[in-house]
């Protein structure tokens, strides 16, 4: 019988991660600072070392300039990190960078909450720009 630390789960590489799968559309009232907030509990990677799920919460902030980003194409986006072996605190970094590249805002922030694993929380929060 293997024990725990023999066992692991094949992951995808970061190559899996569809950045161009994101859309944006036209925004109407750009020179706005509306703030637009979008949360998912749906997120999901896994743990590069050993395989294991991370479950947790995206929230992302943002004031757009011309663009918003299309939601059907960022609940697909995100869905893509499903298998993909990354840590938590790149993965929030990551998620920034190709949101950021996709709509271009005058400001974003994401907050990544996960859930508890091996009885520990992680929160990370990253901002664009930084400052």
């Amino acid at each position: 019988m293997l024990d725990a630390t023999e066992r692991r789960w094949d992951v995808e590489g970061y190559e899996h991660i569809d950045a161009a799968r994101l859309e944006t559309f036209p925004y109407e009232y750009p020179g706005s600072d509306a703030v637009v907030e979008v949360s998912t509990d749906e997120f999901t990677a896994v743990c590069p070392w050993s395989g294991l799920p991370d479950f947790g919460r995206l929230i992302i902030r943002y004031v757009p300039r011309e663009h918003v980003l299309e939601l059907k194409s960022f609940k697909y986006y995100i869905h893509s990190f499903r298998n993909v072996g990354i840590y938590q605190e790149h993965a929030a970094n990551r998620i920034l960078q190709d949101l950021v590249g996709a709509a271009k805002p005058a400001w974003m922030e994401l907050e990544l909450v996960y859930n508890v694993r091996g009885g520990v929380h992680t929160t990370v929060r990253a901002r664009w720009p930084q400052g």
